[in-house]
């Protein structure tokens, strides 16, 4: 990468625009979650997520009513990623939001682990020590022996590796259809699995509430249409390091709307994940040649 380029500039100028504005959806779907189920709060961020959509989709004038190919792996892909929104959600109801996204970010390391069984990837003893050092980290963050200990931080992880599912199932399919379409698709399998789940355990919403919601879809839908951009601009190898600074403004808005502020324990086990998973990407692209660059654009942020 050569960042004298200004086209790569301008995609890690997006790209970090976009890792910018996602924290401030969960930032909105903890708000929500002190009022209304978890389940609704999902359902509520695929919702207006779409309909946040909706309206991309017809400026670029996209065939949106068209059914997408490999119509069994778009279902898994968008379950994984329901499944993922679900399980975080739930973690950050009653975890700080920080130490919640950075047990999230163990995907890569999970990618790695299922990659040579699920896609056929390369897995060498690099990629495994990288693997053993990231889990480390993760003990670190749980501080499964201390009193600050919680339970409900483990569905995080439980997060990470539903989200490590939705890459894998993101690689292994052929996007056709306009990556704004896709995101779409993706809305709909959660607003269809999410909806009776939240109907369920539903609590009429006030003013206050649905605003929130349209509020959480807005960055959702905004975040990911700058990841999206970005990828216009820059390769997948180019851009992926500055996937982690989704943390600065995790760490930023907890502090400010939460008064949250990280003990150096998970402040070490942050940066022991964030750099084993540096450390594994890299290792895993340079043994399959950035083949798979043209499908990690499509893999969204929670």
């Amino acid at each position: 990468m050569s960042l004298l380029n200004k086209t790569v500039l301008k995609g890690i100028g997006l790209m970090l625009l976009g890792m910018s504005t996602v924290p401030f959806l969960d930032v909105f779907a903890k708000l929500l979650s002190e009022d209304y189920s978890v389940m609704q709060v999902t359902w509520t961020r695929f919702f207006f997520h779409a309909c946040w959509l909706i309206p991309i989709i017809l400026w670029q004038q996209v065939q949106w009513k068209r059914v997408p190919e490999s119509l069994g792996l778009q279902f898994m892909r968008g379950l994984m990623l329901t499944l993922a929104t679900l399980f975080f959600f739930a973690a950050i109801k009653s975890n700080p939001i920080p130490n919640a996204l950075t047990l999230l970010f163990i995907s890569p390391l999970v990618v790695a682990m299922l990659s040579p069984a699920l896609l056929g990837e390369r897995f060498d003893l690099f990629i495994g020590a990288g693997v053993v050092v990231g889990f480390f980290g993760v003990v670190v963050v749980l501080q499964p022996s201390g009193e600050e200990f919680k339970p409900s931080l483990l569905l995080a992880v439980v997060a990470g590796i539903c989200y490590a599912l939705y890459i894998i199932f993101t690689k292994k399919l052929s996007f056709k259809a306009p990556p704004v379409l896709t995101l779409f698709y993706s809305a709909v399998v959660g607003i269809a699995i999410m909806l009776p789940l939240a109907l369920f355990s539903w609590t009429g919403p006030d003013l206050k509430g649905v605003l929130l919601g349209a509020a959480m879809g807005f960055f959702a839908a905004a975040s990911h249409f700058f990841i999206i951009k970005a990828f216009e601009f820059a390769s997948a190898s180019e851009l992926s390091p500055f996937n982690y600074f989704e943390i600065v403004g995790a760490i930023t808005l907890s502090y400010v709307v939460f008064g949250y502020i990280p003990n150096l324990q998970a402040i070490i086990g942050l940066f022991v994940i964030m750099g084993s998973g540096l450390f594994v990407s890299w290792r895993v692209m340079k043994n399959n040649d950035g083949q798979a660059e043209d499908k990690e654009k499509l893999i969204e942020p929670l």
